[in-house]
């Protein structure tokens, strides 16, 4: 294996986080932030790119970094290292209610999709770098779907996605549309690309939004019930300029009386 072979315990239900066993000299790779805690053993530096274009020369690690400012990601990662004796432990946390999902890379033809915001951590020697897909269209149109992740290598990656996960398995020539907020990853071989809600009223004022993705088997797909673009919109028009939702002009007031709000 190129990748460090790693153990991991995942923990919780609805608030998860992943807990990484490394032996000595075993390292992770993790986006910033998602850091919850370490072993005092534990080696903690910043790096650019994911470390695994180590010996291409600084030009081949400023291109492999700076492919990531495309996803809007940070040009840099943090590497975690076991400088110890023993066994350490380092955790990284989700971010917002949902499922850290790990991707055995070595079982997954060595390579799988995801959205840019979905990758959470990952053994060192795992590299990740975008995915552009092949119809321009995709490109103007996707929102949250072109521009995606693509992690690969041999070893272990995990990724976080929002609320309940559905895993389908797509069938050759199988097509599934899918809102593209909610598609967290898929399998190379999916075929991939963006589609125009067909009907004026239903672009207009189906609340859906005007495009959706189209996957096409064969091929493995992560979906999520509960994108966190989905959440913030909902929570930002919950709070409004009264700090609450209105059911209607008199149920909504009636509702502030009986609660004292006014």
């Amino acid at each position: 294996m190129n990748a460090h072979e790693i153990d991991y315990q995942i923990v919780g239900s609805e608030m998860q986080y992943v807990e990484i066993e490394l032996d000595p000299g075993e390292s992770v790779i993790a986006e910033a932030g998602s850091l919850m805690m370490m072993d005092q053993s534990i080696h903690m530096e910043t790096i650019f790119g994911d470390g695994s274009d180590q010996g291409k020369g600084l030009m081949g690690k400023l291109f492999g970094a700076g492919k990531r400012l495309l996803t809007g990601e940070s040009l840099f990662m943090t590497l975690f290292t076991n400088r110890g004796s023993g066994k350490e432990r380092v955790s990284f946390a989700s971010p917002y209610p949902g499922r850290i999902m790990p991707m055995d890379l070595s079982e997954l033809s060595n390579k799988i999709i995801c959205q840019k915001d979905a990758f959470l951590c990952a053994a060192k020697g795992v590299s990740v770098g975008i995915d552009f897909q092949r119809k321009l269209g995709t490109g103007f149109f996707g929102g949250e779907g072109f521009i995606m992740q693509k992690i690969e290598g041999d070893g272990l990656a995990f990724v976080h996605a929002g609320g309940a996960i559905c895993e389908r398995v797509l069938r050759p020539g199988e097509l599934i549309r899918v809102d593209t907020g909610c598609l967290v990853a898929m399998t190379q071989e999916v075929d991939y690309d963006i589609e125009f809600v067909k009907g004026v009223k239903t672009a207009l004022f189906g609340g859906e939004g005007l495009f959706f993705a189209t996957l096409r088997g064969p091929g493995r797909v992560w979906i999520q019930s509960l994108p966190f673009s989905r959440l913030a919109d909902r929570v930002m028009s919950a709070a409004g300029p009264g700090g609450r939702k209105e059911e209607g002009s008199i149920l909504g007031g009636l509702g502030n009386l009986l609660d004292g709000d006014r």
